[in-house]
């Protein structure tokens, strides 16, 4: 089967339509209720989320230091010492990675909660905008 002949089939014969904000379309279509909800709030909470986990992977970090200090110079002469020193090493590596990671995380997250905010609202007032000319459009009678 045709890949045409597939959509075709899947979609059937329903006419498109397009809603826009709960517009209806110029021609009579589309239109229906805000199917879109829309929130900042999850982008603001999923930054301070990353921000305390910075905070906590960053205070991890210090930790680690704390109780490994002197733990090389009481180890010397065993064979587990250089094991030792080894895993500091990495976790502290993986530790710092996930620190920055949630630091980069925490701006950026905040900063789209922030862009997409402004240009939701930038949209709602051109939507409000646009409905109030179609709505000073469909009440004039056309002449001929």
């Amino acid at each position: 089967m045709a890949l045409d002949a597939r959509w075709q089939e899947i979609i059937g014969e329903q006419p498109a339509t397009m809603s826009l904000a709960g517009l209806a379309a110029p021609d009579g279509g589309g239109g229906g209720g805000p199917d879109l909800k829309t929130d900042v709030g999850p982008w603001h909470s999923a930054g301070n989320t990353a921000g305390e986990l910075r905070t906590s992977t960053s205070n991890s970090v210090t930790d680690l230091d704390t109780a490994n200090e002197g733990v090389t110079g009481s180890t010397a002469g065993f064979d587990s010492s250089a094991a030792l020193t080894e895993i500091l090493g990495t976790w502290k590596t993986r530790l710092t990675a996930v620190r920055d990671e949630c630091g980069r995380l925490e701006g950026a997250l905040k900063a789209a909660g922030r862009d997409f905010g402004e240009r939701e609202e930038d949209t709602r007032r051109k939507v409000a905008t646009e409905g109030q000319q179609q709505s000073g459009q469909s009440g004039q009678k056309k002449e001929g």
